[in-house]
């Protein structure tokens, strides 16, 4: 007779590992939201100015200007697993301050179903984008008018176009570095730590902070 594989008890073990899992992410999902939300459109003009790496004078100088430069932000920020990887962009002389990133729509039970199959997804801010405390990394880079009109577009359709999120697949790294490919900037392996891609993509581009995309 031959053994065959119990596949019940490998069932019972999967079970009790994934009920392990969403306990362990339901509570710490449970902490954050005994935070005071923040608003998902507009950030205080002092966390803006916080991550960006110029001068103080230039930085003045910017503030100061009718029309000061564009950016696009790459952000990395903590979370119950692995952290999130995010864009902020908009105008640097404005509060306003536009969010895009690929999270699972839902809750904790999406995330989880997500690290097995596609889920639908949300493509603006979510908790946390906002908050300087939970940042880990940034790279911030500039655009002329002109250059930004074409990110920012470009941006608006990625989030029409990304329904589904999955951990392996299509996430929120992948996102953004789609961001950066189409700025023609130089985009690291895609499928590592929010953080470490946002550090990695500052680092292959020398940290340049203009960009100047190409004719179309």
């Amino acid at each position: 007779m031959t053994n065959r594989p119990n596949r019940s008890g490998s069932c019972i073990l999967a079970g009790l590992a994934l009920a392990t899992m969403l306990a362990c992410l339901m509570s710490s999902a449970s902490a954050q939201q005994t935070k005071h939300e923040t608003n998902k459109r507009m950030a205080d003009a002092s966390a803006l100015v916080a991550t960006d790496a110029a001068p103080q004078a230039t930085r003045r100088s910017i503030a100061r200007a009718k029309k000061g430069p564009y950016y696009v932000d790459f952000r990395a920020r903590t979370a119950a697993s692995w952290g999130h990887a995010f864009v902020w962009y908009g105008k640097t002389s404005e509060r306003a301050v536009e969010v895009a990133g690929l999270t699972p729509k839902g809750d904790t039970l999406s995330y989880v179903l997500g690290h097995l199959t596609w889920v639908p997804s949300e493509t603006g801010a979510s908790y946390g984008d906002l908050d300087p405390e939970y940042l880990t990394a940034s790279y911030r880079v500039y655009l002329n008018e002109a250059d930004a009109k074409r990110v920012f577009a470009y941006i608006k359709k990625l989030q029409a176009s990304s329904p589904v999120w999955n951990a392996e697949t299509t996430n929120c790294t992948g996102f953004i570095g789609d961001i950066a490919e189409y700025m023609g900037l130089k985009v690291p392996y895609r499928w590592q730590r929010p953080e470490n891609f946002v550090n990695s993509l500052k680092e292959i581009n020398g940290g340049r902070q203009m960009v100047r995309l190409s004719a179309e």
